[in-house]
């Protein structure tokens, strides 16, 4: 199963849908979401998504009465996910996990600094999506996640002029 990652959207619309575009070429099974999203009206971009959506909280959320209207299934991390015998754990930011967590599942999952990476520690995959709204770093990421493998890739996202 491919599952599609992203974190850190800060209501970038256009970011938003491209990173929407690049799971849906990829024929990802499940999309999951660390946090960071910020406003109601980004909320409905990513409610576009037309596979199951796992989206935690982040540390900048705006309106949160909304943004609850918009994702109802949006929850105070972290989270564990079984994504067909892979069990993910996911915060927005990797201090957050449990070490009793890291210890039993097979990824990790977390944004919040906003720099993508992809590592192998004690045996366990750790994935920083990075920032899809390139507000910080200047450049707009998502990772695809093989569940089958338990490898993921960074994948970077075009970005307009001016952003």
């Amino acid at each position: 199963m491919l599952a599609g990652i992203f974190s850190d959207t800060h209501d970038n619309l256009t970011q938003i849908a491209r990173a929407i575009e690049v799971f849906r070429q990829r024929q990802v099974a499940v999309v999951l979401h660390a946090g960071d999203i910020v406003s109601p009206f980004a909320a409905r971009a990513i409610a576009e998504i037309k596979v199951p959506l796992h989206i935690i909280l982040g540390n900048n959320e705006g309106e949160m009465d909304g943004l609850r209207k918009v994702l109802p299934q949006l929850t105070h991390g972290p989270v564990e996910i079984n994504l067909q015998k892979c069990l993910v754990a996911m915060a927005h930011d990797f201090p957050q996990i449990p070490q009793e967590w890291r210890e039993r599942v097979d990824v990790l999952v977390a944004g919040h600094t906003h720099q993508a990476f992809v590592e192998v520690r004690e045996g366990k995959l750790w994935v920083n999506p990075g920032e899809t709204c390139g507000w910080v770093t200047g450049r707009s990421t998502v990772a695809v996640l093989d569940t089958e493998t338990r490898t993921a890739e960074i994948i970077e996202l075009p970005m307009s002029k001016g952003i």
